[in-house]
């Protein structure tokens, strides 16, 4: 029987999802962060499932889309990229995106975001109509379950006062102890082996004590730095000296990619991105430069799984490593990390995920973590289910908030607490 797959229905939720009072560089979270839902729904009752960021500068992209993909085809993944979508180049100032930490803001980024999350709904609606998994799609898994790291924060006990969240029932973690306890947590409940600091919180003398209390409290697991950019190569040289014994890789510990080659060239420590190579244009400088040497994807703003692959193939082409960057997410974007990281051969370093950090989902049932792996479904599509009454109460909780929580701003989270906090220039240190 032939399927009628023509798009006869788009249907975008935003939502407002809890999260934890975690600490970076340009703040703190907010007590719920913005995301957006995506169903394609088929002509003949094939819904496939997306999610991307969900801040007013997307959705105001998402809705347009929407509508002109109706009578489409959910096969016709390249003509989605042909679209043209009108970027409010004005929503776009050049900066470091503060909501994502992701880099350098660009219009293209904006638009590649928007798209991935429909690019994913259309390979989940192929596969459900298909009957197979979204890796079949992509050519294949090559492993059946895909590995993450535990992703450990500096990070308050409650948002400040003033907000509607209740007291965080993880406490707060803001000295070497705090996040060795906070890891030994994740360990317990989701068996990580590999362990991520966000960093650039703290001078980097004590974020350097904390990464050595990781390496004493679990001897020989691969350990990991991310200061977002918060250091001076200098600053950034020392830190690499001093942590070089322990240290699988140091994640942007500078801005931009000719400071990182000046970081890369002064030490045997590895550099990963999810900062400086954000967009395919990025590439060629970075990687001729020897500023990194390890890539973390990020299907959202890289475009979608097909591209994350492409990214892949290239990276092993310069002998560069490459592994997964997260954000705030909810299980519909980790299961479509897992999809493609099944696919990706050289996938030599654990992905990062937020995703235990995420007390609420709108999924039928939580994805899990075993072993600090997660199993690669083989059932039609991503293999999840949206639940119905899950997304109309987030769904409730954006259209009932007065706008505040509806764009991401984590220096403006801190300045509830810190009334005086400004973003700091760079490098802080």
């Amino acid at each position: 029987m032939t399927r009628d797959l023509t798009i006869a229905e788009v249907r975008l939720t935003p939502i407002l999802v809890a999260d934890p009072p975690l600490l970076n560089t340009q703040g703190v979270h907010q007590p719920y962060t913005p995301r957006l839902i995506v169903e394609l729904v088929t002509a003949d009752g094939v819904t496939g499932l997306g999610e991307t960021y969900g801040d007013t500068k997307y959705l105001e992209l998402a809705r347009p889309l929407a509508e002109r993909l109706i009578g489409r085809s959910v096969m016709d993944v390249n003509g989605l990229f042909r679209i043209d979508l009108d970027v409010d180049e004005s929503r776009v100032q050049g900066e470091v995106d503060a909501g994502g930490l992701r880099g350098v803001q660009s219009a293209d980024k904006l638009r590649l975001s928007v798209l991935s999350a429909f690019e994913v709904a259309c390979l989940d609606a192929q596969g459900k109509a298909l009957g197979l998994p979204v890796h079949a799609l992509l050519g294949g898994k090559v492993r059946d379950a895909v590995e993450y790291s535990a992703y450990l924060f500096y990070k308050w006990d409650r948002h400040p006062a003033g907000v509607p969240a209740e007291p965080d029932p993880w406490g707060a973690a803001l000295d070497p102890a705090g996040v060795v306890r906070q890891a030994r947590r994740l360990q317990e409940l989701h068996g990580f082996g590999s362990f991520k600091l966000k960093g650039g919180v703290f001078p980097p003398d004590e974020e350097i004590a904390a990464v050595r209390a990781l390496a004493e409290a679990f001897p020989g697991h691969p350990l990991r730095l991310d200061p977002n950019g918060a250091w001076s190569v200098e600053t950034s040289l020392k830190v690499a000296e001093e942590l070089g014994d322990v240290l699988e890789y140091l994640e942007d510990p500078t801005l931009g990619t000719p400071a990182m080659a000046q970081v890369a060239a002064g030490t045997e420590v590895p550099l990963a991105t999810n900062m400086c190579v954000t967009t395919f244009g990025e590439i060629r400088e970075a990687f001729t430069k020897d500023a990194v040497q390890v890539v973390l994807s990020d299907h959202h703003y890289w475009g979608g799984l097909r591209s994350t692959q492409r990214l892949a193939a290239i990276c092993a082409a310069f002998g560069v490593g490459v592994s997964m960057h997260s954000n705030t997410h909810l299980g519909i974007s980790l299961a479509a990390m897992t999809q493609v990281a099944a696919t990706v051969p050289d996938l030599h370093h654990a992905c990062d995920s937020h995703y235990p950090w995420q007390s609420e989902d709108v999924l039928t049932e939580r994805l899990v973590f075993e072993g600090g792996r997660v199993a690669v479904s083989d059932a039609p599509g991503l293999g999840v289910e949206l639940d119905r009454g899950e997304l109309d109460r987030l769904h409730r909780r954006w259209t009932e908030d007065d706008g505040s929580l509806r764009d991401r701003d984590d220096a403006a989270a801190l300045r509830r607490a810190e009334p005086g906090w400004r973003t700091p220039v760079m490098p802080r240190w």
